[in-house]
């Protein structure tokens, strides 16, 4: 890729090679004063920089936990537009998008919480050198009902020292209802929406402000302690995205009863494992569902999942229902009278205030299972004070949050994104959220957009998935509507590949819309990487660089921490507040899988390259490290190179077992609408990869998929694909979750082709 006039000159900002990386040229001492001007031929602006010498400007010197970050301490202002070619040539391998920097408008960094590198440097160092000053300061802001003793936090990650043990402002007694509810109310924003919802058909919508949702709250809160619902007790919510999820999940927290919201999409084989292992007093949920123009009967898979539970020993009283009449009528619905109750005849009836129970900092707020590479899942647990002040303080500014921002985030609070970035992060702010039960492709693929420009949308945060679903169908579904009202996008939940990111960001956002492209996991609580809109120029597919008291490291196989430009393990040192505490009732498992493999610290599971700026770049899940003949090849790298091809939409990559090579590489491709599948196209693709990574990254074999297995949130089930790749076709497990479960048999049928 040709370098920009402009790009020649930040090529005075690069980050240091190794062997010099420990003293950026940005902060190098002996600096002159520069003042420069200068334009972008791709969008016939000018922009210019200046910097300070030493002694026109605080000396900022140079820490080893900075040495990846430093370089950014200051950079021009302004931006250009990505080139449109760049968007409609869907993509480029990873590497090559080093050189592309996107600015944020001058406006826009002005206007910003984090307005500069300058700003970030200078919180980033707090929260680094000061994290017990940092985080009880942004505490602070939050009630509590008592303050946390003197120790702020505490914190063991290196097994051989002993326990894993993480804590957070313990002694400090809070509650995370109380701090999203009743504090925004008494602050004088009881009247403003807190909830918008939209229903699956157009025309279905509804909306909560602060006061009437805290009266919800209270009216289900009290019906769980009138069914002898104690602090501590579980329970189980399997609701799809009616306004009565965040409600329940509230509810919970308000008496300080643990919630494990299970994603309404699970079979019953699997909510019934989450039950057996929780022992919920209750479990909370609707008579159907509809998706699109499907209606899905969640009650009859309750039922099948209870009757599953008693046969292991654990059986649930009470089964509260939502009568969900858009999707099926009661009369319709099956009914085990004495432990089913229908919410609208019941919780109506409870008082609209409720007693808070106050809880310990350190108390257990929710349950949320993730998969588990036994098969059995992992109970991850998060306490409440930690947790409260990591998601608050993320969405904040990772957003750049501002009282009169409309936000609404795409996932199903059966995630960890809808806990933490549709109920309590935002709430937490005082936000107006958007919760969506349809499909985002229902009625039409312009659905979102119809949504955007409904409530005025400022903050849109949504999946790569969907990004790459929506830009197969075409840039009129976009361009129909307005989505002026848009200044914020954001991206969740695998790295967004450079074609999708400069699609999202030309097209989605007009080539003004920062995007929040962010990193963070289940067990994480909130985001650990991402960029702060305003604040850097941003890469295509890159995280960026770390949150605030965040210590990315990047290892390699032994534990050792590389330096500079580079790929390894991504690990983070020492812990931050919205950490998880533990896989509920299996401490040794949490030790065995975070903190054994490199001891001292947390291992995501994930690999991560730094290019020589300093940014992140996420290549997936190690165990989508593909061991081709000695050469350790990242899936998304190679699905990012399939996707550079101008037929292919999407892709999914995974290893099989290969007689020579060790691993394979077997690649899903699912072509652009109206293509036909051929042996040239076979081989274009595959040229494509070996043009753009090299011949041993070649894939051996490339099988035609006119559609993934995805989860209804949009996530490749890649256990399903190396089932098929593998030939492994008696194993392939649960399919039901699936938003399409005929796509597996599509995909075996087109197995040999």
């Amino acid at each position: 890729m040709a370098q920009s006039h402009l790009l020649t000159h930040l090529r005075l900002f690069s980050y240091a090679p190794p062997a010099i990386a420990c003293q950026s040229p940005l902060l190098s001492s002996n600096l002159l004063f520069i003042n420069r001007s200068f334009s972008s031929p791709a969008s016939g602006r000018s922009f210019s920089f200046s910097m300070a010498t030493p002694d026109g400007a605080k000396k900022l010197k140079t820490s080893n936990y900075l040495r990846h970050v430093e370089s950014l301490a200051v950079l021009p202002s302004g931006a250009g537009k990505i080139s449109h070619l760049n968007a409609v040539i869907l993509g480029e391998a990873l590497a090559s998008e080093e050189n592309d920097l996107v600015f944020p408008s001058e406006e826009f960094s002005r206007q910003a919480l984090v307005p500069s590198p300058m700003k970030y440097m200078e919180m980033y160092r707090r929260s680094i050198e000061d994290p017990a000053g940092f985080w009880s300061e942004i505490a602070s802001e939050f009630y509590w009902k008592q303050k946390w003793g003197t120790t702020v936090y505490s914190e063991n990650l290196d097994v051989r020292k002993g326990p894993i043990k993480i804590e957070w402002f313990k002694g400090g007694i809070t509650n995370i209802c109380y701090n999203a509810l009743d504090r925004n109310i008494e602050a004088g924003n009881g009247d403003k929406i807190a909830i918008y919802w939209e229903g699956n058909d157009l025309g279905q919508d509804g909306s909560l402000t602060y006061s009437s949702l805290l009266e919800k709250v209270c009216q289900l809160a009290n019906y769980l302690k009138d069914i002898g619902v104690r602090k501590g007790d579980a329970v189980v919510i399997y609701l799809p995205m009616l306004m009565e999820l965040p409600i329940a999940m509230l509810a919970c927290a308000r008496i300080g009863a643990i919630h494990s919201v299970v994603f309404a999409g699970f079979s019953a084989d699997s909510l019934a494992q989450r039950i057996v292992d929780c022992k919920p007093k209750a479990v909370i949920t609707c008579n159907a569902v509809r998706r699109g123009p499907k209606v899905i009967h969640l009650k009859d898979i309750v039922d099948d999942a209870l009757a599953e539970s008693a046969k292991s020993g654990v059986s649930v009283d009470v089964c509260l229902t939502y009568e969900n009449q858009s999707a099926m009528n009661r009369h319709d619905t099956k009914w085990q009278k004495g432990r089913d109750i229908w919410w609208q005849d019941t919780i109506p009836e409870y008082p609209t205030t409720c007693e808070i129970e106050w809880v310990d900092a350190e108390d257990p707020l929710f349950l949320l299972y993730t998969s588990g590479s036994t098969g059995k899942p992992k109970g991850v647990l998060h306490t409440t004070g930690g947790y409260m002040i990591y998601t608050a303080t993320t969405f904040k500014y990772a957003f750049d949050y501002k009282p009169p921002d409309i936000y609404w985030c795409t996932a199903d609070c059966g995630w960890i994104t809808g806990h933490s970035y549709v109920t309590y992060g935002p709430l937490l702010n005082g936000a107006t959220v958007i919760v969506f039960e349809g499909v985002p492709s229902y009625p039409d693929p312009g659905r979102c957009w119809n949504i955007v420009d409904k409530y005025k949308v400022t903050l849109f945060y949504t999946a790569p998935t969907l990004v790459r679903s929506l830009m197969r169908e075409g840039d009129e579904y976009v361009t129909r509507y307005s989505r002026k009202s848009l200044r914020v996008l954001g991206s969740v939940g695998e790295p967004i590949n450079p074609s999708a990111w400069r699609w999202f960001f030309n097209i989605v956002g007009d080539s003004r819309c920062p995007i929040s492209d962010t990193w963070w996991q289940t067990e994480t609580g909130g985001f650990l990487i991402t960029p702060l809109p305003g604040a850097w120029p941003q890469k295509p597919g890159s995280a960026t660089f770390p949150f605030f008291g965040v210590q990315p490291v990047i290892v390699d196989e032994k534990g050792a921490e590389i330096e500079g430009e580079c790929s390894g393990y991504l690990c983070i040192k020492s812990s931050w507040p919205g950490a998880f505490r533990t896989l509920y009732g299996d401490h040794e498992r949490y030790e065995t899988t975070y903190f054994k493999p490199f001891p001292g610290y947390y291992f995501s599971g994930d690999g991560c390259s730094r290019d020589k700026d300093g940014y992140h770049w996420l290549t997936g899940r190690v165990d989508d490290v593909i061991n081709v003949s000695g050469h350790r090849i990242g899936t998304a790298e190679v699905e990012s190179a399939l996707v550079s091809h101008p037929q292919c939409a999407e892709a999914a990559v995974v290893g099989v077992e290969h007689e020579v090579k060790g691993q394979g590489i077997y690649a899903f491709v699912t072509l652009v609408d109206g293509v036909p599948y051929s042996e040239e196209l076979r081989k274009s693709l595959t040229l494509a990869v070996r043009k753009q990574i090299g011949p041993f990254a070649a894939p051996d074999k490339i099988h035609w998929a006119p559609g993934l297995p995805k989860t209804r949130s949009g996530k490749i089930m890649r256990r399903i694909l190396r089932k098929i790749a593998s030939r492994q076709l008696d194993e392939l497990g649960d399919t039901s979750t699936l938003a399409d479960p005929n796509v597996v048999d599509q995909l075996i049928a087109l197995s040999d082709c």
